[in-house]
């Protein structure tokens, strides 16, 4: 799916989703992450995780690829160029609306 490329302070409803918002919590700091741990961490079923992973993946801002590691296959995540700003975007949005005070 094209998506307009997210401004500096977006709103994301496609992050805003609290398990797609740890995911991409997880995933901001790290080149990537197995799959497994980011489901260890959420404490979420596979499938869960996968479906969440799903939406991330068709709005272009997670990335996954697959290696044999210990004679099974892993599945790495990654966040994209494009997820990483739209993260951070919507991480500063909802930093704005929190620090509104009222006048």
């Amino acid at each position: 799916m094209t998506r307009p490329a997210p401004s500096a302070d977006a709103f994301d409803a496609v992050i805003h989703a609290p398990q797609r918002l740890r995911i991409c919590a997880m995933l901001d700091p790290a080149t990537q992450i197995e799959f497994s741990l980011v489901q260890e961490r959420l404490d979420v079923s596979a499938s869960v995780l996968s479906k969440h992973v799903s939406v991330l993946m068709d709005a272009g801002y997670v990335e996954q690829h697959k290696a044999v590691r210990d004679t099974r296959q892993r599945v790495w995540l990654r966040l994209t160029a494009e997820g990483r700003a739209a993260y951070r975007g919507h991480v500063a949005a909802l930093r704005k609306i929190v620090d509104q005070s009222p006048d």
